[in-house]
């Protein structure tokens, strides 16, 4: 049981003090300022232990502090832990290149790198409107594809986007994300496509994270690719959440055979350290012009050997001890545990694939309640949802299946 948080007390004096507000939550008991973490276990600044099953929002995949990442770091660190990106880049960024072109699916073989998702985002939408010479873009209601002003354009969650839209031009297309009928939402989308001929391309999670773990119908992703492809528009398929395993396969289009035309990838990628891609077939990507030596679309730390260098040994984790294999595998276990949350009436729904599941309560003062309960209990989970009345759960997918049923009958017992 975590014990007093004097500490913690300390630091969140000096967050409210020197942050800028809107940033970290600091009312009542959280945050939890942690300390130290390996694999599923995170300590706290008063020496708290805790079960995180949340593996920091989707990024500690091959779980926190992993010793051939950890090392993979000290060597990068040791020889060269900054380079000139896109003037005179280290060597292991062209190893990396090389890399994800040989996981990606289909003929996706050209990157940008970048440091954050929506960097990915950022460049993904920039080669669409290259590439189609198109500047709109359809999109999805609860969908997160990251806040930098431009990524806040194809956004599909109200609060983030609206103390901004005096700036935003608003030429997304937005659909809802679709239920249980996709016969009923593809036909929407492809009447609405037909409307707008400025449709550069459609942005989709596979399955929505900070949306909720929403999962769409089973053939969905693979009809909006091909009505995609009648229209003449790209579609760009955000993974920044849903890659590197996470869903039971090493990204979550490949269970529907969906090869996008740009891929984004981020969180998992550095497992801690931060980095993404953009991931495109050279058709696609070509639509940018050589370099003439001063970049289109760059920024000073693209390409930074420590992020390259975590991510190819956060792949050889991923591939060496089969990770995404052993998602579904766990995955199924969480399910069994999950769905009886919702025969019961306990829970209004439980969704999700792989490691990755939301359990939606009946309101957000339900959810909160249950997080804060979680954390008493030495328990780490996440609320999620447009409205905030989901419990999302998406541990390291290294974590033991003792502590993953240990972690969920905890989570469990916190559900009022």
């Amino acid at each position: 049981m975590p014990q007093p948080r004097n500490r913690s007390n300390e630091l969140a004096h000096l967050l409210r003090k020197y942050e800028s507000r809107n940033v970290t939550h600091v009312d009542g008991e959280s945050p939890i300022f942690w300390e130290s973490a390996n694999d599923t276990t995170v300590i706290d600044a008063d020496g708290n232990e805790y079960l995180d099953l949340t593996a920091a929002f989707g990024v500690a995949n091959c779980g926190h502090g992993n010793p051939n990442v950890t090392a993979a770091l000290q060597r990068q660190a040791a020889r060269l832990p900054h380079a000139m990106g896109d003037v005179h880049p280290a060597a292991v960024k062209a190893q990396l290149l090389e890399k994800l072109a040989a996981i990606a699916p289909g003929d996706l073989t050209k990157s940008f790198l970048g440091s954050s998702g929506s960097d990915a985002i950022e460049a993904a939408m920039k080669t669409a409107m290259l590439a189609t010479g198109k500047p709109a873009f359809a999109a999805f209601r609860g969908s997160y594809h990251g806040l930098s002003i431009g990524a806040l354009e194809v956004a599909g969650i109200k609060k983030f986007r609206e103390p901004f839209l005096a700036w935003l031009p608003e030429r997304t297309l937005l659909l809802d994300y679709p239920g249980a009928n996709a016969d009923q939402a593809l036909e929407y989308a492809r009447r609405a496509f037909s409307r707008r001929y400025d449709l550069a391309a459609a942005i989709v999670e596979p399955i929505q994270g900070r949306g909720g773990c929403i999962v769409p119908p089973a053939g969905y992703l693979a009809e909006l690719r091909e009505i995609c492809r009648e229209r003449g528009m790209l579609l760009i398929v955000d993974e920044i959440y849903t890659g590197f395993g996470r869903t039971g396969s090493m990204f979550a289009c490949e269970q529907e055979n969906v090869v996008p035309d740009i891929l984004c990838l981020g969180k998992a990628l550095g497992n801690g350290f931060p980095i993404s891609a953009a991931i495109a077939s050279p058709v696609v990507m070509d639509a940018w012009p050589p370099s003439e030596g001063e970049a289109l679309h760059t920024s000073t730390h693209l390409g930074n050997p420590m992020g390259c260098a975590a991510a190819i040994a956060s792949i050889a984790e991923l591939e060496g001890r089969e990770l995404p294999k052993r998602a579904a595998m766990l995955g199924a276990l969480l399910e069994s545990k999950l769905r009886p949350l919702q025969s019961s009436g306990k829970a209004a729904g439980v969704r999700g694939r792989g490691l990755m599941w939301g359990i939606e309560l009946h309101d957000a003062t339900q959810a909160r309640a249950a997080v804060e309960k979680a954390r008493t209990k030495g328990v780490i989970i996440l609320q999620s949802g447009a409205e905030g009345k989901v419990l999302s759960l998406s541990p390291p997918l290294t974590i033991s299946q003792a502590d993953l049923e240990r972690g969920v009958d905890l989570v469990e017992s916190c559900i009022a």
